[in-house]
């Protein structure tokens, strides 16, 4: 049986053989762009394969011995006198892809070369078996010369830098005879995967691929291959001696039709479809796609001006607002999301003032912690599962639980100290009784849950998580669609006492999301930004919705229903819609003014903006060289306004958006709750004299609020375009200042958020 297989095997080889041809490296680089389409089917860019344009084939002679030798040294130290393919490599290969196994991928220089120059990069049996042939044919028929130039000739660099000459460019903006051995050590090292090994970092592929990985990466590499290279008797060890710095390549330089919010985009779709592993970097590299994505271009300008606006009108860096001797305008950030609650298109995004000068995507992660806007999912987590008995022990089921309902009474209090779920302290990483400040000292002795979150106090949403269970906020958080991440510490802090309060960082597109499920009445929507993509006319990937039930629609709409009155008559004021539009939103404000979000949607639209302070270029610590992490600054002053808060800018620049990408769209109404969730609970608070059910709140119980189908009030103020002639260097008029609109001074806010805040509360406040 044995001795039939393989002759059946060398049959087989026989036929592959004479059935394949050599490749022509001129034709690898006739390779496609990739074309990327708006949401309504009209072309917005074509890029991703530059490889058409950005590669210039050249000869052997033109090739520095240097890089030759690098790239024997690292990938293939028999080049010069083997066959160009393993025999027993060859016979593994097809034992295994006759018996429907896996195959393995090019090994040497002359397989890699081959696997270069197939512009059909679908990972199938039928094209890694042709190219084993072909490999075979390429070794016995060509030059070692030839295969030499075409191997780097045709390998991708990264940067959109194909062949040795287009790198030499790239990198280092000379030609390739001209570079020096160390730089072709650097050149050989991107070989093995520029997106681990450029030192520019490839975050939009793999969240690790950061500057100071790819950096590490990299020089560990470099020092590697020279060395090699004495090994293999390629270099001498005093010539290795000569190279003893880094040679640091120039800084990349942004495609110029990358500019603008377009970049952003493509690398948005990117990411996407290669995360998900519904195409590789190398197939999208090799380009030739047709991505069709679910940007509308409408709304992402929209978004774009909302942003400019205010920076245009409040931001002005260079001295105008000072804090403390610093320019406290330099460095302000912004980022948002906008996702459609029926499906998780995301419709459009403000990844930064402009792909080409600021590189990294502000509607993704940034590390900026989201605050209060996260205390919708306490309330979820505490709806759904509910409050544990005291008496039992800390896991238990729902079943011994006592779900909350939102007219619960907390302690409001300022520095409340907080409790376990059995009554005892919970005590800090001192020892000490945890005391929890609210922001800018906001101070009620009890209150019921809708209030603690139109005026986002901290105490009551830290005491309920605590209640219920941080790890239950978690999986509602999750539930909702917040996908925990390496950086943005949403399984790092889980079991934190201050979770509840937004102490984690996930990207705006995320928060837009999970606002998201609450508008879908509990039904949660992954996120995604490519619908279809077609190579050669032919469907290769076609987006399916597939929503799961996170919440039951009563805790949903119950949750809408809360966050409703956040913006009619809580801290979310400043994003009231025109003509009363209904709409839900949260505001989120944390530790030091380092961040601030407001999060909101309508039944047509969830939107999510995020604004920061931070350095986002990249500096090295110059004794040890490393990549220094730039730290979030403080934002005290920053536009004018003593605090940024979530009600400020950012819900300001969320009105503004809204507004306009719903213009001229149907006022749809929020549904109502079919019926109540949970019950009234008495939290850390005495209640009131018992009666026989002790289930209601007694007559001290604030009046109903106003029901949900009710449009909002308009807003009392009306914003201003430019400060008034009035106003004073110190205390600029904002559109959410009330005060700036109210003939007297008794005509106070009755609720918080309205105006300037200047006490600076320490410890964690949520805000």
């Amino acid at each position: 049986m044995t001795v039939g297989f393989f002759g059946a095997i060398i049959g087989v080889v026989g036929v592959a053989y004479a059935m394949v041809s050599v490749p022509d490296v001129n034709l690898a680089a006739k390779a496609q762009n990739n074309v990327y389409y708006w949401a309504d089917g009209t072309p917005m860019i074509a890029t991703g394969g530059e490889n058409s344009v950005n590669r210039q084939i050249i000869s052997i002679d033109e090739i520095p011995k240097g890089m030759q030798n690098a790239v024997v040294s690292a990938e293939n130290k028999t080049f010069w006198t083997d066959k160009g393919v393993d025999p027993m490599g060859i016979t593994r290969a097809i034992y295994n892809m006759a018996r429907g196994g896996e195959t393995q991928g090019g090994s040497t220089i002359t397989q890699q070369y081959v696997k270069n120059t197939r512009l059909d990069q679908q990972q199938t049996i039928s094209r890694k078996f042709k190219e084993l042939f072909i490999s075979i044919k390429v070794g016995a028929t060509m030059k070692k010369t030839d295969i030499m130039a075409g191997y780097l000739n045709t390998s991708y660099y990264g940067r959109g830098a194909y062949g040795i000459q287009a790198a030499a460019r790239t990198y280092y903006n000379k030609n390739a005879i001209d570079l020096n051995p160390s730089e072709c050590a650097f050149l050989a090292a991107l070989l093995k995967g520029p997106t681990y090994y450029d030192p520019a970092g490839a975050t939009d592929i793999d969240q690790t691929a950061t500057p100071a990985n790819n950096l590490k990466n990299s020089k560990d590499r470099w020092a590697w291959i020279l060395d090699q290279e004495v090994k293999d008797g390629r270099m001498t060890a005093a010539d290795r001696a000569k190279f003893d710095t880094y040679p640091m390549p120039q800084a990349p330089k942004k495609n110029t039709q990358m500019a603008g919010q377009i970049g952003y985009l493509v690398d948005l779709a990117k990411h996407y479809l290669i995360n998900n592993s519904y195409l590789s970097s190398d197939q999208l590299t090799q380009g030739g796609y047709q991505i069709y994505t679910t940007f509308q271009k409408p709304k992402v300008n929209a978004l774009e001006a909302a942003v400019k606006k205010v920076q245009k009108q409040y931001i002005k860096p260079g001295g105008a607002h000072m804090n403390k001797g610093e320019d406290v305008d330099k460095f302000v950030q912004f980022g948002g999301a906008s996702v459609n609650p029926s499906d998780g298109a995301i419709e459009a995004i403000y990844g930064g003032t402009d792909y080409t000068k600021h590189f990294t995507d502000n509607a993704d992660e940034t590390g900026a912690q989201v605050g209060s806007t996260f205390k919708p999912f306490v309330l979820a987590a505490a709806m759904t599962h509910g409050i544990r008995d005291p008496k039992l022990g800390p896991v238990q089921s729902d079943e011994t639980r006592q779900k909350v309902s939102p007219d619960s009474w907390f302690s409001g209090k300022n520095n409340q100290q907080i409790m376990d779920y059995n009554g005892k302290p919970w005590l800090n990483t001192d020892g000490q009784p945890w005391k929890q400040p609210n922001d800018d000292g906001d101070n009620d002795p009890r209150v019921t849950l809708r209030t603690a979150l139109d005026k986002s106090l901290n105490a009551p949403f830290v005491q309920l998580g605590v209640d219920v269970g941080t790890d239950k906020v978690h999986e509602a958080a999750l539930a909702a669609g917040l996908v925990p991440s390496g950086q943005n510490a949403l399984n790092d802090y889980q079991n934190s006492v201050t979770y509840s309060i937004g102490t984690s960082s996930p990207s705006a597109i995320r928060m837009a999301g999970a606002y998201s499920t609450f508008d879908n009445h509990g039904m949660q929507n992954a996120p995604y930004s490519v619908t279809k993509v077609l190579h050669s006319g032919q469907p290769v990937y076609q987006h399916k919705k597939a929503p799961k039930r996170a919440f039951s629609s009563d805790v949903s709409d119950t949750i809408t229903g809360m966050l409703t009155d956040v913006i009619k008559k809580g801290t979310g004021t400043t994003a009231q819609l025109p003509d009363g539009r209904p709409a839900a939103g949260k505001t989120g404000t944390t530790d030091d003014n380092k961040s601030a979000w407001f999060d909101g949607y309508t039944p047509q639209l969830s939107t999510s903006i995020v604004m920061f302070r931070r350095d986002d270029q990249t500096h090295i610590d110059k004794k040890t060289g490393k990549v220094l992490n730039n730290p979030f600054l403080k934002m005290y002053g920053t536009g004018g306004a003593a605090k940024i808060h979530g009600n400020s800018f950012p819900a300001q620049i969320w009105k503004d958006y809204m507004s306009t990408a719903l213009s001229g769209q149907t006022q749809l109404q929020f549904e109502q709750p079919s019926g109540d969730v949970g019950q009234v609970v008495w939290g850390n608070v005495k209640s009131p004299t018992p009666t026989p059910t002790d289930t209601t709140p007694t007559a001290t119980t604030p009046p109903a609020t106003t029901p949900m189908t009710t449009p909002p009030t308009s807003p009392t103020w009306t914003p201003p375009t430019q400060p008034t002639p009035s106003d004073t260097p110190t205390k600029p008029c904002f559109p959410w200042d009330q005060s700036c609109n109210t003939p007297t001074p008794t005509d106070t806010p009755t609720t918080p958020g309205g105006g300037q805040p200047t006490k600076h509360t320490k410890g964690p406040t949520g805000g």
